[in-house]
C-alpha cells in the first residue's frame, strides 16, 4: 500500500520563503509607489503646461481673416472665443457683434437670431444696436417659406422690421426695412387669403370672412386688399347679409374704381338685383379708413 503523507515536503517547504519574499517585495514596491504618489517632495508625475493668453486683437484679426477667406463658421468660433477670453470687456461686445454677423453670413440664421437677441439685451444702447436689430430681422426674413407653409418667420420678420423703424427712425437701414415690411406684409396677407379662399370654397362663410377681415385690418396696403373686399362680397351674399356685401363693393369701388375685382363685384350684385352702397356703420367702412400706411 502506498504511503501518502500530508504536509509540505522538503521541496515544497523550500518554495515558501521565496514566495513570501516575492510578496514582500511587491508590497514594498506598491507601498513605495503609493508614498511617492502622495509625497509632496517627490518628482512631478504630470507636467503643467501653461498656454499663453492670445491677445484680444490677434483673436479678432484671426476671425476677420476667416471671414475674408470665406469661412464664416470658423470666424464665428473665433469671435465667440473672444467673448469667453475677455468677458465683461468691449472686446466681448465686439466679439458678440461679429459672431452675429459671421453666423448670418454662414446662413446659420437660428444662431444669428439668438446672438442678436443676446446682444440687444446686453448692449441696448450700443451704437451698433440698430445694425444688430437689422441683422436679427433679416435672419428671420431669409427663412420665409413659400405661401403654402407656416409663416412664423415672416410674421417675426414683419414685427422686427416694424420695431426697427420705430426705435431707430434715423438709421441707415430704414429704407430697406420699410421695403421688407411691405414684402412680409404681402406674404402674410397672401397666407390669409389662401386660407380664406379654402373656407369660402367649402361654404364656411364665417371662417372665410374672419380671414379676409385680417387682410383689411393688418395688411390693408398690400395688393391683396382688392381681392379681400371682393371675397367679402361673395361671403356675405352666401350668408344672405346683403347690406355688408353692398358695403364691401362700395368700398372696393371707391378705393379701386378701375379694378377688375370691382367690376366683378358690381356684376355679382347686379345679378341679384343689388348695387354697391356704403353703410358708414359697417365694420368694413370703418376699418378700411382707419388704417394708415406704414
Amino acid at each position: 500500500m502506498a504511503n501518502f503523507e500530508f504536509g509540505l515536503t522538503s521541496r515544497g517547504a523550500g518554495r515558501l520563503p521565496r514566495v513570501a519574499a516575492l510578496i514582500a517585495i511587491c508590497f514594498c514596491a506598491s507601498a513605495c509607489s503609493m508614498i511617492d504618489q502622495f509625497n509632496p517632495f517627490g518628482p512631478e508625475k504630470y507636467k503643467m503646461e501653461i498656454t499663453p493668453d492670445t491677445p484680444a486683437s490677434k483673436t479678432y484679426d484671426q476671425g476677420l481673416d476667416k471671414l475674408a477667406n470665406g469661412s464664416p463658421q470658423e470666424a464665428a468660433k473665433k469671435f465667440t472665443d473672444l467673448g469667453k477670453q475677455y468677458p465683461s470687456s468691449d472686446w466681448a461686445r465686439k466679439g458678440l457683434l461679429m459672431t452675429t454677423y459671421a453666423q448670418f453670413q454662414a446662413s446659420d440664421f437660428t444662431d444669428a437670431e439668438t446672438s442678436a437677441e443676446r446682444y440687444l439685451k446686453e448692449y441696448p444702447n450700443s451704437s451698433d444696436a440698430a445694425y444688430v436689430a437689422y441683422l436679427q430681422a433679416n435672419a428671420y426674413y431669409e427663412q420665409i417659406p413659400d405661401i403654402s407653409r407656416d409663416q412664423e418667420s415672416a410674421s417675426k420678420a414683419y414685427e422686427l422690421f416694424q420695431n426697427l423703424v420705430k426705435k431707430y427712425p434715423n438709421s441707415e437701414y430704414i429704407e430697406d426695412a420699410k421695403f421688407k415690411i411691405q414684402v412680409t406684409a404681402d406674404q402674410l396677407a397672401g397666407k390669409e387669403m389662401s386660407i380664406g379662399r379654402f373656407y369660402l370654397n367649402r361654404n364656411n362663410y364665417t371662417a372665410a370672412i374672419n380671414r379676409f377681415r385680417n387682410v383689411l385690418q393688418y395688411y390693408q396696403t398690400t395688393r391683396h386688399a382688392e381681392e379681400a373686399l371682393y371675397r367679402l362680397v361673395e361671403a356675405y351674399l352666401g350668408l344672405g347679409i346683403t347690406g355688408e356685401a353692398e358695403t364691401a363693393a362700395a368700398v372696393l369701388g371707391h378705393n379701386f374704381p378701375d379694378s377688375q375685382w370691382y367690376q366683378d363685384a358690381y356684376a355679382l350684385l347686379k345679378g341679384k338685383g343689388l348695387s354697391p352702397h356704403n353703410d358708414p356703420t359697417s365694420w368694413i367702412s370703418k376699418i378700411y379708413h382707419s388704417v394708415v400706411p406704414s
